[in-house]
C-alpha cells in the first residue's frame, strides 16, 4: 500500500529538488529512460489530474497536501475527448520500448498495458452506449457515497474542503448532463423503469431538510469523532454545509429530475443492447472486456444453460438427504427452503445488527486458517458495514471497497440489510467468503500490497480475474472444510447456480432479445434466491451489459488451471504455490492468467 507513495514521492521530489536533471527528465521527457518510470508516471500524472482519485487513495494526504480535497473530477466531455488522444500518447509511447530491451517481468507490463488501452480505443466509438445514470451507479448515488465513505474530516480544513465540494456540485452534475445529452440525441435512451427507478431515488433524496440529508449527517459524525473542533467552528461549518446543499446540491439534484421527467416519454419497455444501433458490437466488446476472452454470447448462453442443470442437480440432492420433497423438480424443492423460517434474522434493528456481528464472527474464524493456503496474506485489515440506507433498496445485495492505497482506510465488506429475507443464514458464509475472506478482500489486497510492480498492475480492472477469484474463493472455503453444513453447502451452489444463471440471463438480455420480464422468470424459477434480489439483479445486468458474466467465467478458468497444474505436477503440486501463480502477478486477462500458470507448472517440472 505504501507504492503509490514510494512512488509519488519520489517522482515529484526529485522533480522538485532536482529539477533539470535525471528526475526533470524522467517526469517530462516522451521516453524516460526507466521503462518502470514510464507506466508510474503516466498513472501519477492521471491520478493528479483527477481530485477524486487523490483523495480516495489518501497519499497527498499524509505528505501535507490537501488542495485537492475542495475539488471534485472535471467529468466534461472536452475532458473525455483529452483522455482518447492521452490513451493514444501512451500506447505510441509504450511501443517506443522493444521487447528486446525489456526484462520478462516488464514486456508483461508492457503487454497488459497495451491490452487495456488497445481495448479502451476500441471501444471509443461506442463509449456513449451505456446509461451512466441508473438506479445501480451513477453521479447522484456516487456523489454522497464518495462524500460519506472518502472525504475524511480530521481537523477544520478538511471540513472547509468538504463543503468546497458541495458547492461544486452542480458544476460536476452540468458537465455530467453534457453526456446524457448526447445519449438523448443519438437515442440512447434508459429503459423506462431505469428512469423511474432513479427519479425515485432522486426525488428521495431532496424532499428531506438538508439538516437530515446523509451529505449533512456524514459529516456532523465526522466532525464529532475529530473531537479537535471547537462549538463555534462546528456551528458554523454545519451551516455552511446546509447553506451548500440547499443553493447548490439540491438545484442540482433538481434539474436532473426535472431532465428524467421530461425524458421519461420517449423511454421504452426493450432493455438488451441489441435495440441500439451497433448494440450487436457493444455487447460483443462488453464481453470480451468484462470476461478477456472470444467467448460469443452464443457459447457463454449454452455453457450457463448446461451449468444450470448440473449445479441445481447437486442441490436436490443434498435437499433430498436433508428430508425435503425433491419430486416436483428444483422450483418447488428450492422454494420449501427458502420458506423455513429457522434460516431467517428477525427483520428488527436488532436483527440486522446481529447480521453483521456473524458476518464478522464467519471473517474472523477463516482468516485463522489462511496462512495453511497462502504464503502471502495481506496487511490491510477489513470490516463489515451496512450499505449506506438511502441506496441499498436497489443496491446489489453485497459488495467491496478496497482500502485506501496509504493504509489509512481498512477494507470493507457492505451488506445489504433492505431485505431481511434477502440474507437467509445459509448464504452468509459464501457471501462472506466471497466478498472478503479470501475473497475480493484477498486478492485485492495482496495485489496492492505487491513490490516490484508498476502501480497500474495492482489496480488492473480484469473483471473476470476479481470476481472469477471471488467465486473460486467460495469453493475453496468449501474445499477447506468451512462449509460442513449441508445448509451451508447449498447456500455455497446456489451461489454458483446465481453466476451460472447470470450467463444465461445476461446474453439472452442483449443478444437474445429477451424482455426485462423473461430474464426475471428465468432467474425466479432457477436459483430460489428472495424475489426483490431477483428484480435487482437482472435489472443490474441491463445497466452493465457483461459484467455479470465474467464470475462464472474467470472462476471456471482458475479452477481448469488448478486441475492442470495438480495433474501435471502430482505430488509436487501445493496449493499454497498454486495461490502464488495465480495472485503474485496482480489481475491479468484470462489468456495470461494461462501462460503464467504454465510458467509455474514448468519452473516445479524441473
Amino acid at each position: 500500500m505504501k507504492k503509490f507513495f514510494k512512488w509519488t514521492g519520489l517522482l515529484l521530489l526529485t522533480v522538485t529538488l532536482f529539477g533539470g536533471a535525471l528526475g526533470a527528465h524522467e517526469w517530462y521527457a516522451k521516453k524516460p529512460l526507466f521503462f518502470r518510470a514510464f507506466l508510474d508516471r503516466t498513472l501519477i500524472k492521471f491520478a493528479l489530474d483527477n481530485p477524486e482519485i487523490l483523495t480516495s487513495i489518501g497519499v497527498l494526504d499524509g505528505m501535507g497536501f490537501k488542495g485537492h480535497n475542495a475539488e471534485l473530477n472535471d467529468d466534461s466531455l472536452e475532458k473525455a475527448d483529452e483522455m482518447f488522444v492521452l490513451m493514444r500518447e501512451v500506447r505510441e509511447g509504450l511501443l517506443a520500448y522493444s521487447d528486446d530491451s525489456l526484462d520478462e517481468s516488464q514486456r508483461l507490463s508492457k503487454e497488459i498495458a497495451l491490452y487495456l488501452i488497445d481495448g479502451q480505443i476500441e471501444s471509443e466509438p461506442y463509449r456513449f452506449h451505456n446509461y451512466p445514470v441508473n438506479q445501480l451507479f451513477g453521479l447522484q448515488s456516487q456523489f454522497p457515497s464518495f462524500m460519506d465513505s472518502t472525504h475524511q474530516v480530521n481537523e477544520l480544513e478538511d471540513a472547509q474542503n468538504y463543503i468546497s465540494r458541495l458547492k461544486k456540485a452542480d458544476v460536476k452534475f452540468a458537465q455530467n448532463m453534457e453526456g446524457l445529452i448526447v445519449r438523448e440525441q443519438n437515442n440512447i435512451i434508459p429503459p423506462s423503469f431505469v428512469i423511474d427507478r432513479v427519479l425515485s431515488e432522486m426525488q428521495a433524496f431532496v424532499d428531506s431538510p438538508a439538516e437530515e440529508n446523509i451529505l449533512y449527517t456524514s459529516l456532523q459524525g465526522k466532525i464529532d469523532k475529530a473531537a479537535n473542533f471547537s462549538d463555534a467552528d462546528k456551528s458554523q461549518v454545519l451551516k455552511n454545509a446546509a447553506e451548500a446543499i440547499n443553493q447548490h446540491v439540491y438545484p442540482a439534484y433538481q434539474s436532473y429530475i426535472d431532465y428524467f421527467e421530461k425524458l421519461k416519454s420517449k423511454a421504452g419497455t426493450d432493455d438488451g443492447l441489441w435495440r441500439l444501433e451497433g448494440g450487436d458490437i457493444a455487447y460483443k466488446q462488453a464481453l470480451e472486456f468484462f470476461t478477456t476472452t472470444n467467448y460469443s454470447a452464443d457459447y457463454i448462453h449454452e455453457t450457463g444453460l448446461s451449468e444450470v442443470e448440473r449445479i441445481q442437480q447437486q442441490i436436490l440432492t443434498i435437499l433430498g438427504s436433508e428430508g425435503f420433497d425433491v419430486t416436483d423438480g428444483f422450483t418447488t424443492a428450492i422454494e420449501s427452503l427458502k420458506d423455513d423460517e429457522r434460516f431467517y434474522y428477525p427483520d428488527t434493528d436488532e436483527g440486522r445488527a446481529q447480521i453483521l456481528a456473524d458476518y464478522q464472527t464467519i471473517l474472523d474464524e477463516i482468516n485463522q486458517s489462511m496462512g495453511e493456503v497462502f504464503n502471502v496474506l495481506p496487511k490491510a485489515g477489513m470490516e463489515v458495514k451496512r450499505i449506506p440506507e438511502f441506496k441499498e433498496k436497489t443496491a446489489p445485495g453485497a459488495y467491496y471497497q478496497r482500502p485506501s492505497m496509504d493504509g489509512s482506510r481498512p477494507g470493507v465488506f457492505y451488506a445489504n440489510l433492505y431485505d431481511i429475507k434477502a440474507t437467509p443464514k445459509y448464504g452468509m458464509r459464501t457471501l462472506a467468503y466471497h466478498e472478503g475472506i479470501p475473497g475480493h478482500h484477498f486478492q485485492i489486497s495482496i495485489s496492492m500490497e505487491l513490490e516490484g510492480l508498476p502501480i497500474y498492475r495492482t489496480l488492473s480492472p480484469f473483471t473476470a480475474y476479481a470476481e472469477g477469484w471471488a467465486l473460486y474463493a467460495e469453493r475453496l472455503a468449501w474445499e477447506l472444510g468451512f462449509e460442513d453444513d449441508p445448509y451451508d453447502n447449498i447456500g455455497r451452489l446456489q451461489a454458483e447456480l446465481f453466476r451460472a444463471v447470470r450467463l444465461v440471463v445476461d446474453t439472452g438480455i442483449h443478444a437474445k432479445r429477451w424482455t426485462r420480464e423473461e430474464a426475471i422468470e428465468y432467474m425466479s424459477n432457477n436459483t430460489g434466491i428472495a424475489e426483490s434480489d431477483v428484480v435487482s439483479e437482472i435489472e443490474r445486468y441491463i445497466v452493465m451489459p457483461g459484467q455479470a458474466t465474467s464470475y462464472k467465467v474467470g472462476m471456471m478458468k482458475i479452477l481448469e488451471l488448478r486441475e492442470k497444474a495438480k495433474v501435471a505436477l502430482g505430488d509436487k503440486f501445493n496449493l499454497a504455490d498454486y495461490h502464488d501463480a495465480v495472485l503474485k502477478n496482480g489481475a491479468v486477462p484470462l489468456e495470461i492468467l494461462e501462460r503464467l500458470v504454465d510458467q509455474y507448472i514448468q519452473s516445479k517440472s524441473t
